[in-house]
């Protein structure tokens, strides 16, 4: 088995007004970046409505068709914009995550990278925010659940702003696990150690400004890592984002390829003691587009060992 990548056309065609860090060459220079790899690519399907509903109310899913604009942008925040093709490209990026799960379940692949946008974990069950429409990799960990039959499954989120959406998401569900390193104070001021969820399902371990590589790995090695270990997850994703490197703008944490490659190869670990190595990636943040692409190459190459 070995590691595939899921993305789709439609999600270059979610057009944020100029300036945005949130922009259609992020996903580009991945899918130019990961090329020469040579993995297969899997076309996201659009997603389906039962696993929409998983997570999300029918009433926060009109909202979203109803802010599609025949042209230019409608704003449901300061940062979040709808254009005329921005709700099939969400659709497109929960559907992915989806099928990244039904791939590995299925003993398909053993790994999957979504190389998709927009990205998913700040929308909340009702609030379309932070760049974010749908929480896909709330409705992946969902979707593996209900549709086959498991009873633990882990979401690790490394992005550098903590994955509020995920959160508010999963919180009250008993057999999912969501453990996030981010930085703090920033954006959305979520995230405090305290947050433990419904179960003692939460693990948020929040960072200073210019942590750096030794802190972000005591904090993996000493908090995260173990949690997931102790749960025993018979699937584990990933929200990967990688606005924690140097080269970032949005963000300070001072973070590398190799910090990204190091966190890889041990949530790979745990997947082979726990899942027969299932893992689900999903693309998050990152907006040094550079620094970006560099970054994922560095996690795929170790997603597949």
């Amino acid at each position: 088995m070995t590691t595939k990548i899921i993305s789709h056309k439609d999600c270059l065609k979610h057009i944020n007004p100029p300036g945005h860090p949130e922009q259609v060459a992020r996903l580009e220079y991945i899918l130019d970046a990961l090329a020469p790899l040579g993995l297969d690519i899997v076309d996201a399907p659009l997603v389906a409505d039962d696993d929409l509903l998983r997570v999300h109310s029918q009433s926060h899913i009109r909202a979203i068709q109803a802010a599609v604009p025949v042209s230019g942008w409608t704003s449901l925040d300061n940062d979040t914009h709808v254009c005329p093709d921005t709700l099939t490209a969400a659709l497109r990026a929960a559907g992915g995550a989806v099928q990244a799960v039904d791939m590995v379940m299925a003993d398909e692949v053993q790994s999957v990278f979504v190389a998709t946008r927009p990205p998913g974990h700040h929308c909340e069950r009702e609030t379309p925010m932070g760049f974010c429409f749908f929480g896909n990799v709330a409705i992946a960990a969902k979707h593996a659940l209900d549709h086959h039959g498991l009873s633990r499954v882990a979401i690790v989120d490394f992005d550098v702003h903590h994955g509020n959406g995920t959160q508010d998401l999963v919180e009250g569900d008993e057999r999912i696990l969501f453990a996030s390193t981010h930085q703090m104070p920033l954006y959305p001021g979520t995230g405090h150690a305290h947050e433990t969820g419904g179960y003692e399902n939460v693990v948020n371990v929040p960072l200073m400004e210019g942590a750096g590589t030794v802190a972000f790995r005591t904090a993996m090695t000493e908090k995260v890592l173990p949690a997931v270990d102790r749960w025993a997850p018979e699937l584990l994703l990933i929200s990967a984002g990688f606005d924690a490197h140097k080269a970032d703008p949005l963000a300070g944490m001072e973070l590398d390829e190799m910090d990204f490659s190091w966190v890889t190869k041990e949530l790979r670990k745990l997947a082979e003691k726990h899942s027969n190595g299932r893992v689900v990636s999903c693309l998050e943040g990152g907006y040094d587009i550079n620094a970006l692409a560099s970054s994922v190459v560095s996690h795929v190459e170790a997603l597949r060992g």
